[in-house]
């Protein structure tokens, strides 16, 4: 049999569960892992299983299940741990479904296992009563819920249409990030987004972050990510990996988290624009090895529980608001078109030049140093 496992997010990984239910699998046939989603990938760095778990593509989940499903394996798995066992199944619901979407006939059973080991972990098969999800669920010790379970409970209630979007399983004083870029926080433990012409204009039960609606531009909100509270939540000790450095001093640009912050692993700096953005990013680039340069205005939502930086890494912090401005100045004056630059000898000289263009908009700021 081939089996092909999708695996979602850090905390199945940090869990340890997807290593040993891929071991699992691997007691029925020939497995192939890769994984569906951004935060995993570092899970999977600091776990070291990268021959393990493919993470040399940025894929969301129901993409990794169209790749299998071209590929004519015989079962998908996908494997998650949710917040909550609302929060898995509905993430369940809309992968399979945008998956389904994409191909032509589901003669592929997909079996979803939401939260080994919790009390209400669950095997969910979508696409038929698989003999093999009833063997594992019991092997599992998880409840087995079907699709119309899912439905009936958590995903009818959203019919109301596609401007209008419930988003479960949150709770008050979590940060509200949709396609990366953090747009609100909850006050309490029902949300909904609602959205006019592509753009979110309100939201029940939190407050909506005017300069984060403005990063995020327009958006589909049936089909965006939406994610509260941390996006990784294990207290982890980083794997850094050294890359060997380039043979010149290669400065990259960065200007949002949604950006794929693997694809710059090769260089020697890389500047980020945006106190979250400088988070995650900086927390990313700690395990190559890469020091930043982070152009922030104080304006920080916590998104992960530690923020490792690079030793020698620069942090300027800058008058409200005018992060986005002095990222876009240097952008211009440094990159141009490119995300590149190879015109600097090293970080004190880049630092030299930003600070030039700080200067020249008459801005405060203060500047950190990564010790």
């Amino acid at each position: 049999m081939r089996i092909g496992v999708v695996v979602h997010g850090p905390n199945i990984i940090d869990s340890g569960y997807a290593l040993k239910l891929i071991e699992l699998l691997g007691t029925y046939g020939e497995v192939s892992a890769r994984l569906g989603g951004t935060m995993g990938r570092t899970a999977v760095i600091d776990a070291n299983l990268e021959d393990v778990i493919d993470i040399s593509r940025k894929l969301v989940p129901s993409d990794s299940l169209k790749l299998f499903y071209e590929e004519k394996v015989d079962v998908i798995f996908l494997l998650n741990y949710g917040k909550s066992d609302v929060t898995g199944q509905v993430f369940g619901y809309k992968v399979y479904n945008h998956f389904a979407d994409k191909i032509s006939e589901n003669d592929i059973p997909v079996i979803q296992i939401e939260r080994p080991g919790e009390r209400d972990g669950s095997v969910i098969s979508w696409n038929g009563d698989s003999e093999m999800a009833h063997e594992l669920y019991q092997k599992l010790n998880l409840a087995f819920v079907t699709p119309d379970e899912v439905y009936d409970s958590h995903i009818r209630q959203d019919d109301a249409g596609v401007d209008q979007r419930i988003v479960h399983g949150v709770s008050p004083g979590e940060n509200i990030m949709v396609n990366s870029v953090v747009i609100g926080k909850t006050n309490s433990d029902k949300l909904t987004l609602i959205a006019e012409d592509n753009h979110i204009v309100d939201i029940v039960g939190g407050e909506l972050k005017a300069h984060g609606l403005e990063k995020l531009g327009e958006v589909d909100l049936e089909s965006a990510i939406i994610k509260t509270g941390l996006l990784r939540h294990a207290k982890v000790t980083p794997r850094v990996i050294s890359n060997g450095k380039p043979d010149d001093f290669v400065v990259s640009f960065l200007d949002h988290a949604g950006e794929d912050v693997y694809r710059f692993r090769n260089s020697s700096l890389v500047i980020t624009v945006g106190d979250d953005t400088t988070l995650i990013s900086s927390d990313i680039l700690y395990r190559f090895d890469i020091p930043v340069i982070g152009i922030t205005d104080g304006d920080l939502d916590k998104v992960v529980e530690d923020g490792f930086k690079v030793k020698d890494s620069i942090i300027f912090e800058v008058e409200s608001g005018f992060d986005d401005i002095i990222g876009q100045n240097v952008k211009r004056e440094i990159f141009g078109d490119k995300q590149e630059s190879h015109d600097f000898t090293d970080i004190e000289d880049v630092k030299a030049k930003i600070e030039e263009i700080i200067k020249n908009i008459n801005c405060k700021y203060k500047i950190n140093h990564i010790n």
